[in-house]
């Protein structure tokens, strides 16, 4: 069972690959760990990867979603947006976009200075849950014929002889040989390629953890943002500690949810484009960047989430003025609160028995600054689940092309640590591609 090359994933990065790959003459295996788009049971494995069930935000500004600018020049991360963008509009995602009304922009940039915070501009078209799903089956029947995919198939191991890539072996014991091998796993199997590349003696660079709770708001009080930007991507600095602390995944008329990896429940935030709720949900995230001797930020970020589900059996809720008071949130002070909560299975409870101090200390700072932003954010009625928590993969050393010190073996998306969202994960995938595919036809090796 011999392939030019094999891919391994098949969220955003690898289906791009995938894109780009079958517009050649190569022979193409797509090995994808979950279930068909219609069969999954996981918001984060299956075609499409978490993509498939994400939020579906495009954005489409290179200084957010990833670092592959640098890998390479702005200028052709720029291009390379831009490309994948029109490919996402060409399989349906809207004509509307976020943040181009420059005045407007300006001046929520200027009313957060004065809180204290930072805007960073950023350009987002906005596709919605449901829609999301309905692109990648249409890849899914743009794929058809043109490479062979083979779903429920995870990968044991990536074979590899005299530092140079040969193939891959499935759980199941399938060896099946190639010349290239493009390993895009997605955030949820992230451990799993680090784990490989331990065993292939691959170098790390570990990256941040993000922890922190997904805040909820009647959506009347962002409005005035939301209508705008979409998305104010915001960044606050704390006073005690000098943490960073940034807004991710705002979902205007949105609903909370959850997600699960491992066995750890997580919270996230969906919004529909044909559906809509009274609130608006983001997360308040904060990134820490351990250093020697601890070298494990996804088991922390893993603990954190076991205290929440070891005492909710899922997620907890907290009213900020609860936390503010020292007190658990309980059924009673939920139900006579003024922001209903969009997600129904949360438990009242107390998230100081969970966060650290420092965590929540920030947490509560920042609210308080983006309540000078956006009057009501931070009311005593705010919802507060917890935890949010992004598990980002330590990043490989790769080559601007994305290949790994293993010749013939590239890493991409989420999952390598080089991107953290749809756009750039989708980028990366182009860009493995076109390195293979020139190699393939004969070009010079880069």
């Amino acid at each position: 069972m011999a392939y030019d090359v094999i891919i391994i994933g098949a969220g955003p990065a690898g289906l791009f690959a995938a894109l780009e790959l079958a517009t050649t003459e190569a022979r193409v295996l797509l090995l994808e760990k979950g279930a068909d788009l219609d069969a999954r049971t996981s918001r984060l494995e299956g075609w499409g990867g978490a993509g498939a069930y994400s939020d579906g935000k495009l954005t489409l500004s290179p200084e957010v979603g990833g670092q592959l600018t640098d890998y390479l020049p702005h200028e052709q991360v720029v291009t390379l947006i831009r490309e994948v963008d029109e490919k996402y509009r060409a399989f349906g995602a809207p004509d509307r976009v976020y943040g181009t009304d420059e005045r407007a922009v300006a001046q929520i940039a200027r009313r957060a200075f004065a809180a204290e915070l930072k805007l960073l501009p950023t350009v987002i078209r906005h596709v919605g849950t449901e829609h999301l799903a309905e692109i990648t089956r249409r890849i899914r029947q743009a794929l058809g014929g043109r490479i062979q995919i083979k779903l429920n198939t995870p990968v044991r191991h990536i074979r590899v002889r005299d530092r140079r890539v040969v193939g891959v072996e499935t759980v199941d014991g399938e060896r099946y040989d190639s010349r290239f091998v493009i390993a895009a796993p997605g955030r949820s199997n992230a451990e799993w390629l680090m784990e490989q590349a331990a065993r292939l003696g691959l170098a790390r660079v570990h990256n941040p953890v993000d922890v922190g709770v997904r805040v909820e708001v009647p959506a009347s009080v962002l409005e005035p943002l939301t209508t705008a930007v979409y998305e104010p991507k915001l960044i606050y600095y704390t006073r005690e500690f000098d943490d960073k602390i940034r807004t991710f995944c705002f979902c205007p008329y949105g609903e909370v949810v959850t997600e699960q990896a491992d066995e750890i429940i997580t919270v996230n935030g969906h919004s529909y484009a044909t559906r809509a709720t009274e609130n608006t949900n983001f997360a308040l995230l904060i990134s820490t960047q351990f250093t020697e001797p601890f070298n494990e930020p996804i088991r922390y970020g893993k603990y954190l989430a076991s205290l929440a589900n070891m005492l909710s059996g899922g997620v907890i809720v907290q009213r900020l003025g609860d936390l503010e008071a020292g007190r658990r949130s309980t059924p009673s002070r939920i139900a006579r609160g003024l922001v209903n909560p969009t997600l129904p299975s949360a438990v009242p409870g107390d998230l100081s028995y969970i966060l650290p101090y420092r965590y929540l200390s920030g947490i509560r700072e920042m609210l308080h600054a983006l309540d000078r932003l956006a009057p009501g954010v931070a009311s005593r009625h705010t919802l507060l689940y917890g935890v949010e928590v992004k598990f980002y993969s330590s990043r490989l050393k790769l080559t601007p092309q994305l290949e790994t010190e293993i010749e013939g073996l590239f890493a991409i998306g989420d999952g390598a640590g080089i991107t953290r969202g749809l756009v750039q994960a989708s980028a990366s995938g182009l860009i493995a591609a076109r390195a293979i595919i020139k190699r393939l036809q004969g070009g010079r090796h880069e």
